[in-house]
């Protein structure tokens, strides 16, 4: 069976970023499930992988623009420490998810606190960067009504996995 549309799809990897620092990996004893063609990961992994079988190992290359996308400035921001609940303890890389509006909590990252300014990132922590995957796809199956209806994998031990 190749990799197609509602296939559940098991994959180890090693993802690196341009200067070849490792940033994320999942090895065959422990691989990651996806429902191809459901946006379960980054678009352009998931049209590198269509048509490959079990066995197939492909080196993908993914800019920005088909992974994590761009830095989108207007998501740097600055506010004061009357933004957070009184007694907040506040530190560099903590994150948070606040309300930007649209009804879907947009987390945060806190990249600077200086008095009682606080810079704040909603950008993706991949954003802006060139994904390297070093892929081998390891099962290839039909999904479940279930995972269908879901829009995700269950992985091989049901819905709790991955």
């Amino acid at each position: 069976m190749t990799i197609q549309k509602d296939s559940v799809v098991g994959i180890s990897y090693i993802l690196t970023n341009n200067a070849g620092e490792q940033l994320d990996q999942a090895d065959r004893n422990d691989p990651f499930f996806y429902l191809h063609g459901a946006s379960n990961i980054v678009p352009g992994l998931e049209d590198q992988l269509e048509g490959l079988k079990v066995g197939d190992k492909r080196k993908v290359l993914v800019k920005p623009e088909e992974g994590y996308g761009e830095i989108n400035p207007n998501l740097k921001i600055k506010v004061g420490r009357n933004a957070f609940p009184e007694g907040t303890e506040i530190e560099v890389g903590m994150q948070f998810a606040a309300d930007v509006g649209n009804g879907q909590p947009l987390p945060f990252t806190v990249e600077t606190v200086e008095g009682d300014e606080i810079a704040l990132d909603g950008n993706h922590p991949l954003a802006g960067v060139t994904l390297n995957f070093d892929v081998e796809v390891l099962s290839v199956r039909q999904a479940t009504d279930d995972e269908l209806s879901h829009g995700h994998a269950h992985g091989p031990d049901g819905h709790a996995t991955h």
